[in-house]
Parts: structure tokens; sequence; C-alpha cells
């Protein structure tokens, strides 16, 4: 069957070519610089990708202060969080602005126009009141009362199905929710926003500045809307009662939203309070949002902390595009490199503990909090203090708001830090929250990696606490394990701990050329080029070293950080952590989960319990965690 008229984009297979179709004005912008021999300033071409820039900041902007959940987290409209489900859905959400600059193109191009000097004379004046007048006054009598009566008729069968839907696919809305939509749909916004701006000009007193202010007050007024952070205070609206029918809130855009039958003007309610389509509840419901009544204590909390410079910009607020995916140095995030180490110095100096991401599992909200510190700081002896403040700070705060259960992430674990997060337990023995390493699930994941026909390996990072367990657990199933370590002390310290029949399965080494025929290697500690060139062809390297080592070897395979895949029936999850697939999560974050899923009341810290790591393996597979 084939689809309905406009319900379409033209140009939806060209992909992110479609920014292509720019080239036209940018030509023009291009070949009147050359002429002219210095910028065109007084160029529509020029004006229209300027306005093409500033809408896109505007809901960006908007886009990264609605997700700046440790700011806005107790006036969130809807508490949910989105997913990848809708992500997908919206990515090519400036679709509009795309259209809406290709017919300003078309205008400004056409001969009927530059016949009448429609648009000529405005260029020579930035501000005229008169032209802002008789704006306000057309959006008033003629955009806001078309928007109500056509956004009725699209909520009407068939045209609902056929090209409303799709934007109410979901509940949560964010500024990216309000540009997504069908081309019928985006060309009734065209006109909306086209009419003030068209009598104005038409009348003579058209101006720069009314074209830009106009349309990004537009925008501004929607993406504020579709925020989900409810910003207006109702004090207000309790001061001038006259204004709960002059300008919409954030509250009052998700009722329509979720309820689909009511609130359907643009920016005025006093439309629905005329059309019989007013919901009453609306203020009601939008004072509760601002006193933070939505607003719920994590269950379970994900102690992050920052890797670099390049992977602090992977968070939910900055490029959705970019944190929605496995984490790489994109290009376009280049030029915020230095507004991402200004935000480092800022954070080191004055930042607390915050909150970046949320999930449901189970009726159970999920968080991910992140310690404001970068890789880099956890090796500075000097910053040791520091950061241990900050963990046993957010520790602190986690149990009085009634966390269950906090897992520490990578760093924030460190044995050389805080023993691996016995350093809080033992000085906060009354602690209700259970603090978790997450290890135990970790060396779980990497152990049942090797595949079982396997009779040796050589293990760097031998001595360490994941080391350790590894190694233990190894030589109990007759495996022999090459443990490289200068410390012949902390070798037969571990060794000891083998029961007697196993020990002679513990070799250390010091060199790596005794590895030089063993084809597993367990990487606990980063491997250089030259180093790695001691494997042999075939040779696969199993990870758990922060970061992960770099791929020289063609000839060989390369694992990723140890991980798993969350159950199916997570809900709200949008965000990758890091480096992994999406609804994918680090072993630690994982074993964190499973700890509360099952219960448990101990504490996870300080050396892995080798005989619990089958018992958390077994728990974690039962609760429908999957290997990465």
């Amino acid at each position: 069957m084939a689809a309905p008229p406009l319900s379409s984009w033209p140009w939806a297979s060209l992909g992110s070519y479609k920014y292509v179709l720019y080239g036209a004005v940018v030509w023009k912008v291009a070949e009147e610089w050359r002429q002219q021999g210095a910028a065109p300033v007084g160029s529509w071409w020029l004006h229209l990708l300027l306005l093409f820039a500033a809408r896109g900041f505007t809901y960006q902007f908007w886009f990264s202060y609605g997700n700046m959940l440790f700011f806005t987290r107790r006036r969130r409209v809807v508490p949910d969080s989105v997913d990848f489900r809708q992500v997908d859905a919206e990515w090519d959400w400036d679709n509009f602005l795309l259209l809406q600059t290709l017919i300003g193109a078309t205008l400004v191009g056409s001969p009927a126009v530059a016949r009448q000097q429609l648009l000529l004379p405005s260029l020579k004046q930035a501000w005229d009141p008169r032209g802002w007048a008789i704006a306000l006054l057309l959006h008033v009598l003629v955009a806001e009362p078309l928007f109500y009566w056509a956004h009725r008729a699209l909520h009407r069968a068939p045209l609902f199905s056929r090209y409303h839907a799709a934007h109410h696919h979901a509940s949560v809305t964010t500024p990216l929710t309000a540009g997504f939509g069908t081309p019928l749909e985006s060309l009734l916004l065209t006109v909306v926003m086209g009419v003030p701006l068209a009598g104005a000009f038409l009348m003579g007193v058209g101006s720069v500045g009314l074209v830009y202010g106009h349309v990004l007050l537009f925008d501004f007024l929607r993406s504020m809307g579709y925020s989900n952070v409810e910003v207006i205070s109702p004090r207000v609206f309790q001061a001038v009662p006259l204004l709960r029918y002059l300008i919409y809130t954030p509250t009052y855009l998700s009722l329509h939203h979720r309820e689909k039958d009511s609130n359907f003007c643009l920016f005025m309610p006093v439309f629905d309070l005329l059309g019989g389509t007013l919901n009453h509840m609306s203020w009601e419901l939008q004072k509760e949002v601002y006193l933070g009544k939505n607003d719920q204590a994590p269950d379970f909390v994900f102690l992050a902390h920052v890797v670099d410079i390049m992977a602090s910009m992977h968070v939910p607020f900055v490029l959705r595009s970019c944190s929605s995916t496995p984490f790489a140095n994109h290009f376009v995030l280049l030029p915020f490199w230095p507004v991402a180490f200004g935000f480092m110095l800022l954070m080191w100096c004055c930042s607390k503990t915050f909150l970046v991401s949320s999930y449901r599992l189970r009726g159970n909200l999920h968080q991910m909090w992140t310690v404001p510190r970068y890789g880099f700081q956890y090796f500075i002896p000097a910053a040791k203090k520091g950061i241990n403040e900050q963990i046993e700070l957010a520790i602190l705060r986690a149990d009085r708001m009634g966390v269950k259960v906090l897992s520490l992430a990578a760093l924030n674990k460190n044995e050389a830090l805080n023993g691996g997060g016995t350093l809080f337990v033992n000085k906060h023995p009354e602690l209700r929250v259970r603090v978790v390493h997450g290890n135990t699930l970790t060396a779980a994941v990497i152990l049942n990696e090797i595949p079982s026909n396997v009779k040796d390996v050589f293990l760097t990072g031998a001595t360490s606490k994941l080391g350790r367990a590894i190694a233990l657990y190894l030589c109990r199933k007759k495996i022999r394990v090459l443990m490289l370590t200068l410390s012949s002390e902390r070798f037969l310290k571990i060794q000891r701990e083998a029961p007697a029949e196993f020990q002679q399965y513990l070799v250390q080494v010091t060199k790596y050329q005794p590895a030089q025929n063993c084809k597993t290697w367990l990487v606990g500690k980063w491997l250089s080029p030259r180093e790695q060139r001691w494997a042999p062809a075939g040779t696969h390297f199993h990870q758990f070293v922060v970061p992960p080592i770099i791929g020289f070897r063609r000839d060989c395979t390369y694992g990723k950080l140890a991980a798993m895949r969350l159950p199916k029936d997570v809900q709200g999850l949008g965000y990758c952590e890091y480096t992994m697939e999406r609804g994918v999560v680090h072993a630690c974050h994982a074993g964190g989960v499973v700890h509360f899923l099952e219960g448990w009341e101990h504490h996870e810290v300080g050396a892995i319990d080798v005989d619990r790591i089958d018992v958390v393996w077994k728990a974690a597979l039962k609760h429908g965690l999957t290997p990465a």
C-alpha cells in the first residue's frame, strides 16, 4: 500500500548526506562573498544559514538543559528517561529546519519576490517596532487559531494515524520531539510561523530583526514546552491569573502528549478555553511538578568517573547522536575540546558528584552518578584524599536517600585509593546502603570467556585484585597460570591461598618470553606494541585493564572490557556506557545490579571471594543478564 502524500521525507534515503541540500545556499553566499570581496552581511542567503545555526542552537540549548538531571531532576514533568527506540525515531528531528530553510531559499531566489522588492528594503532596517506590532497581532488573531484547529483536525481519523501518530510515539517529550514529524506537520508549522512575517513584509514594515526575533522566539517557546522540565513558577500564575491563558507550560503540553484529547493550543491556552478542550488539571499538576512531587530516590546507584576530556562530552546532555552510540573520538566534538577542558578545571575546583543518567528495571530506579574527576587525576598522589572525600560524600548521600546498593566503577575502587571500598565500610559500619565493587562478576565474565579446552594462560596484572581471583579460580580447574610479576613475595602469598594440590599450577614469570607459546593472554596491565609482539599468532587478548590496550597485532584478536547486557525488560535506557554497545554495561555495573536484584545484605568490598564467583555468575544469568 502506497504511503499517504506528505507522510515521508523525500531525502530520507540520504541519511546524513541530506545536508548537501544546503549546498546551493552555501554556494550563493560564497559567490556573493567573492563578488563583494568581503562577508556579504546584507545577504539574505547568509541570513538563512545563520538563522539555521541559531535555531539549531536553540533546540540544543533546551535539550541540554532538560537532560542536565543534576539541575532538573526534581522538576521533570515525566520522570522517566528517553530510550533508544525514541532516540532512533527522532534521529532526523531537524528535517523541518532543512525544509524551512529550503522554502526560505526559494522565496529569496524567487523572481516575483525580487520584482516586488518585498525583502530588499528590510535589509536596510534592522528594527521596526511597527513590524513587531503587526506580527504580534497576526500571531494572536491568525497563527494561534489556525494551529489550534489544524491540530485538532490532525487528532481525528484518518489524519492522526497517517500523519500525527508518530509525533505521539513516546510520552516523554524532549525539545527534539518538537521537530519530529511528517512533512505535512512541518508545512503546517511553516505556515503558522510565516503568517506574521509575511504580513509585516507585505505591509512594508518587515526587518531583519523581526525575522530573527520572531523565528527564534517561536523556536524558544516550542523547545521550552517540549523540554519536560517545569520552568515557570506557579507563583507567577497566582500573582497574575490571566497569564495562565496567555502562555503554556511544559506540564500543559505533556498532558496533551499523554492524553491526546486536550490542550491543543500552540502557545496560548486561551484557545483551548474557547474551544472547550482545556484540561483544568494543567495548573494543579504544574504546581506539583514545580514543587518536586514527582521526584523519586533511586534504588540502585552506579558511581562512575570521567575517563578523559573527550569522553566527558559523551553524556546525554551534550549531543544525543554521540551519547546514544558507543564512545568514539567524533571529529564534530573537537571544536568543543577547549570548552570541555575549561569545565574540567571548573569541576576540579568546585564540583561534587552529580547525576548523569537513569533507567528503570522491574519498577526500580537505577541511576548513574559521576565523581567529577578524570582518569589521570586518580594517579596524582595529592588528589587521592580529595577523590576519596568525593566518593565518601556520595556514599553517605546515597545512604540518606535510602539507596539499597551503590556500585563503584573502575578507578573509584582502586586498591591503592581506598582498598576496593573497604575504607568507607570500615569508617562507616552503620551504613544501610550496600557498597559493591562488582569485581566478582567482572572475574566471572572474564573466566567464562576462556574456552574450556585451554590448558594454560598468561596473566598480566597478576597480583591485582582481579588477577589474584582469576589465578586462584583457574588453578582449581587445573589450568596452568603464568603469572607475570616481579614480586616473589606477592606471588607466594597468592600461591599459598590455593589448595596444596593446585599450587603447582601457579607459575611465576618475570618476563614475556615464557608466554611466546601461549595463545590465551589475560591482560590486567597495559601492554605496549613491543610487549604484544611476544604473543604467538592467533592469540586472543582478554582484557580487564583500563583503558583497554590498543590492538596492534592483525594476526591476533582482542576482547573488550568485561561487560554484560542488561535484561530485555529494562526501560528508559538511551545512553551508551562509554565504549559499550547499546544495552550493555560494564561488569562492575552489572555486578551491582545483581547484588540489588538478589537482595544480598553484605558489602562486596576488598578482596574477591573466589568461592562466590560461580554464585554471582549464576545469579546474573537467572535475572536475565547475558554475556555481551
